[in-house]
């Protein structure tokens, strides 16, 4: 599991820096663990795409004022997960938005939970369009608005380094050099100037 110093910086750094770690979902008993492959930084005291923005604080957005790490998980279009991991210290609201998973081990049981199938049975379009999204990413890794607030160090949901901390091999894929690149975000465009901040980073 990844330090809590390791959210307590600066969000477009935590957002880079994530990309390539590896998201880890523990429920019933089953470890699922996908590799980050495209993350978002949002910072509410500039961010006019943050909910927090100008530090607005309503009861959706209270979860961004936590301590650095704790999870945040909200519902967009009534019906779809996202989920965000709190960063810098606690007062200050910001976080990394998940946008994108490549599945790692269990990936029978993720797939399972995104299309009620096995990999071996996904169409090629339900392979293509597997974990890149938000909410795509939190169907795949069984992840709900009841894990909103999940404080940092819960064995539930976390982040780490490599899968070898659980006993899993790394695939040969994820063994090459990274190489992250930068561009805007998406689905903002109401958010003015910040549109064009270069706070997206992917594989």
């Amino acid at each position: 599991m990844l330090a809590q110093t390791f959210f307590d910086r600066d969000t477009v750094d935590v957002a880079q820096a994530l990309v390539g770690k590896y998201l880890v979902r523990q429920y019933d008993g089953i470890t699922l663990c996908a590799r980050i492959t495209e993350t978002e930084a949002y910072v509410g005291r500039i961010d006019k795409a943050c909910h927090a923005y100008n530090y607005r604080k309503t009861e959706r957005t209270k979860t961004l004022y936590a301590p650095p790490g704790t999870a945040y998980v909200y519902l967009i279009y009534g019906m779809h997960c996202c989920l965000n991991f709190v960063t810098e210290r606690a007062g200050e609201p910001a976080a990394v938005l998940i946008r994108g998973l490549s599945p790692g081990h269990n990936q029978d049981i993720i797939a399972e939970n995104r299309f009620h199938c096995k990999c071996a049975d996904m169409t090629a379009y339900q392979k293509k369009n597997f974990l890149n999204g938000p909410g795509k990413v939190c169907a795949g890794m069984n992840i709900d608005r009841s894990l909103n607030g999940l404080p940092y160090g819960s064995k539930e949901l976390f982040v780490c380094e490599t899968p070898a901390e659980f006993g899993f091999p790394t695939p040969s894929d994820d063994l090459r050099p990274l190489e992250v690149k930068a561009g805007r975000r998406i689905g903002i465009d109401y958010a003015e100037e910040a549109v064009d901040f270069p706070w997206r980073f992917y594989l």
